[in-house]
């Protein structure tokens, strides 16, 4: 029987973390390809270090390579441009990483017409998955945005702490930061906080360790903080009895991709659901819709979403899973978690009714071969709102009574 009373984790890293510096990187290539080609092929890996940035990867698209695998004219200046407008809006102006200074190298080239030939349409041919591999969509009843809380309120923390840097109001933040959030379940519903812990980057001496350091800057950042947990999280949830850690290491004026590298698909974790559901184990940034580690990953969610907003179940977990070349998914699973109203074999007959469960599909119906993915790269891919450029489409909740009405 699964347990109703626990103590359960989830982590946040902030847009200055030296991956999600890198994931931004790799989206905002994506994104720019797309902008110029909607049916660009594009594998963008980043690497971040001291004052550096490399690219590598395949790539496909109109207006960027041609017919012959030439960069376009201005083409990798564009892709230069982009790089660094990307880490100066994350707010990197350091010594160690700054966005005007950092020496860029781009390693993309064309992609393998190995590769090609198997996952584009053509002739009576259904234009085939990108790759092999399996996918999840997870949704639960814990937040408004049918997220798990632990990984939700990790999340806002972050968002709150860099608006306030933006803003000016918290002028002695940096960008990089994590976050994690512990919370005691009871009866399978959160209830309060059990730990609490933020570790940011901050300007010099706002620390107190050892004796070093200035201990009422230290103080200052450390309510300044303890203020956002407060108003981030609902009330009551933090107790007497809740543990709170403000950079329990010290010191933390190093940081970024100066402190520790950066690489593209490291934090799929925190993209996802904080671990509360099963990931397949593919990365999403850097990667056109026709890679189904990402197409398929969204449309999970999407299908997990609307069964949990339906009220066809508290808990819902979908995989799909797909071989390279292959349009159909190989499986459809679905599991509830013994919150359902409805048996799981009807749902897993029925959803691939309602969707096209092929990447052209998932990517059609999802309105995916846009350029809206470089906001996708920090704070969570899911949860978040659909706007009216298409992104973030995956969240929308437009198969609710179209489930209700067929069960």
């Amino acid at each position: 029987m699964p347990r109703s009373s626990f103590l359960f984790t989830s982590e946040s890293v902030s847009e200055g973390h030296p991956d999600k510096v890198a994931d931004q990187i790799s989206d905002a290539v994506v994104d720019l390809f797309l902008s110029k080609d909607p049916y660009a092929r594009v594998a963008c890996e980043t690497l971040t270090t001291t004052n550096r940035v490399v690219l590598a990867g395949e790539v496909r698209g109109e207006g960027m390579i041609d017919k012959d695998g030439n960069w376009a004219p201005g083409a990798q200046e564009e892709i230069q441009k982009v790089v660094r407008e990307t880490v100066k809006r994350i707010g990197y102006e350091q010594d160690g990483f700054h966005w005007q200074n950092l020496v860029f190298e781009n390693h993309l080239h064309p992609q393998s017409a190995h590769i090609a030939q198997g996952v584009d349409e053509s002739g009576n041919k259904d234009e085939g998955a990108g790759d092999q591999g399996i996918m999840f969509g997870y949704a639960t009843d814990e937040t408004p945005d049918y997220m798990p809380a632990t990984l939700y309120y990790s999340h806002k923390i972050l968002e709150r702490m860099a608006a306030d840097r933006h803003s000016g109001k918290a002028p002695f933040l940096e960008p990089d930061a994590k976050s994690q959030v512990t919370l005691a379940y009871e009866n399978e519903v959160p209830v309060r906080a059990t730990a609490l812990v933020v570790s940011t980057q901050h300007a010099p001496d706002y620390y107190f360790h050892g004796g070093e350091g200035d201990p009422a800057k230290y103080a200052k950042l450390r309510d300044y903080v303890i203020g956002v947990f407060n108003d981030v999280l609902p009330k009551g949830f933090i107790t007497k009895d809740t543990v709170i850690h403000v950079n329990p290491t010290g010191r933390f004026e190093i940081g970024g991709p100066d402190g520790d590298a950066g690489v593209t698909g490291r934090k799929i974790i925190v993209d996802t659901y904080g671990g509360a559901s099963p990931h397949g184990g593919g990365a999403f940034s850097g990667k056109d819709p026709t890679k189904v580690d990402r197409s398929a990953a969204y449309i999970t969610r999407y299908l997990a979403k609307n069964v949990v907003a339906a009220g066809l179940a508290r808990r819902c977990t979908i995989q799909l899973s797909y071989a390279i070349g292959v349009a159909e998914p190989l499986s459809v699973y679905v599991d509830l978690h013994g919150t359902g109203t409805v048996e799981e074999a009807k749902l897993e007959a029925l959803l691939p009714q309602l969707v096209r469960l092929t990447p052209k599909g998932i990517r059609t119906h999802l309105g995916l071969n846009k350029p809206i993915y470089q906001q996708s790269a920090a704070y969570g891919h899911f949860g978040r709102q659909p706007d009216a450029e298409g992104g973030f489409s995956w969240e929308k909740l437009d198969l609710v009574d179209k489930l209700k009405a067929a069960l």
